[in-house]
């Protein structure tokens, strides 16, 4: 069976992204095991409980697909490139410049060549959100974007390890295949990869319009994304829902890039995923325009809509949302649509600044529209 006759399933009609904000309980804990008054297997047991209490939310508020919030991470990507083969963590010494705020210094680096390791830290996670979750839900798993490698310094020493640029392209889309895999075989049946890649381009790209030598350097990143992330898709179950989420920076609720999509709008087309979670919260994403060539005809694929923001406790005027859905569905078949909050409400630790009840608020509204634009259960 092609992936084309498969009925679409997910990403849902009402969609949640990944992170929550981290109870207060987590963060409790987190603090206790830093300063070495608690184990690693007593701050796992709060971890669990409290993923266990969060998870129990997400299922009484009637979603479909449901996360662990990424209570089991301390960052939305470094701390699954650490668990690969080949990747190690260093301190850069230097933040990500959000607007208005900085990060800590963690980073990654290559350490050897990159490869699947049977035994990611993430992969017990999976299991035990699997475990929590209740029959007529699907527990969603969430991984950065394998192009989370090329950026950020953390590819500057390819060459020790490799003879070609090439070759090593070929062994992360390698190792991101079997790791996907392995998800499946424990009973993942919807990832998600988490990329912020797309509106770093979206910026470089533009910036470098009349610099050919520049302008061909993110050229060569984002053809090189294309070919790593449709390389790893090959060959996946057909039951299987892999999507991606294009995200702009979240970071206590500030951002790190602006634009449209349309520097970036050919290359997401290209992309074989099941469905593409993009940003729309904001004038920052510029406007619907994009993405009749983001979607590109194809009709298993689903845009979901970022249009609700996670970075803000007030709730959107639900008409004005509605509203917005109509207008992107002249570019995209509204049947071809979702809706979700613009990103996750904690891709750090720290959180965005909202309480846990405006989340939950937040995430209510998605599913209220939703139900009503698409009639659905």
């Amino acid at each position: 069976m092609t992936k084309s006759a498969v009925q679409v399933k997910f990403p849902y009609r009402y969609d949640v992204v990944g992170s929550l904000l981290r109870t207060q309980a987590l963060k409790d804990a987190h603090a206790k095991y830093n300063a070495g008054q608690i184990n690693a297997d007593e701050l796992k047991a709060v971890q669990h409980e409290e993923t266990k209490k969060i998870v129990a939310k997400q299922v009484d508020l009637g979603l479909k697909d449901i996360t662990d919030g990424e209570f089991n991470r301390s960052w939305w990507h470094l701390d699954f490139l650490w668990g690969l083969t080949g990747v190690e963590k260093y301190d850069y010494h230097k933040s990500y410049k959000f607007h208005g705020s900085k990060t800590r210094t963690d980073n990654a680096e290559l350490s050897g060549k990159v490869a699947f390791n049977p035994d990611h830290p993430f992969f017990d996670s999976f299991k035990f959100l699997e475990s929590i979750t209740p029959d007529g839900v699907t527990p969603k798993q969430t991984i950065p974007s394998p192009t989370m490698l090329f950026r950020d310094n953390r590819s500057d020493n390819w060459s020790k390890f490799y003879d070609t640029w090439d070759q090593y392209l070929d062994d992360v889309a390698k190792a991101y295949h079997e790791t996907i895999l392995h998800f499946y075989e424990l009973g993942a049946r919807y990832i998600q990869l988490d990329d912020t890649t797309w509106a770093f381009l979206i910026s470089k790209l533009n910036a470098t319009a009349d610099d050919a030598k520049a302008h061909a350097k993110y050229v060569k990143l984002a053809e090189d994304s294309v070919k790593v992330i449709n390389k790893l898709l090959e060959d996946l179950p057909d039951d299987l829902t892999v999507t991606t989420h294009i995200c702009r920076g979240n970071f206590k609720s500030t951002f790190l890039f602006s634009g449209g999509y349309d520097d970036v709008a050919d290359y997401l087309g290209q992309l074989n995923y099941d469905g593409l979670f993009l940003e729309y919260d904001s004038e920052r994403a510029g406007d619907f325009t994009p993405l009749a060539k983001i979607w590109n005809g194809d009709q298993h694929k689903r845009i979901v809509l970022g249009l609700i923001t996670s970075k803000s406790p007030e709730l959107e005027d639900k008409d004005a949302v509605i509203n917005r859905i109509k207008q992107a569905s002249e570019k995209v078949p509204l049947d071809n649509l979702a809706l979700s909050t613009q990103c996750g409400f904690a891709s750090t630790e720290e959180g965005n600044k909202l309480t846990e009840q405006q989340q939950w608020n937040k995430l209510k509204l998605v599913r209220d529209i939703a139900k009503e634009v698409w009639n659905v259960d």
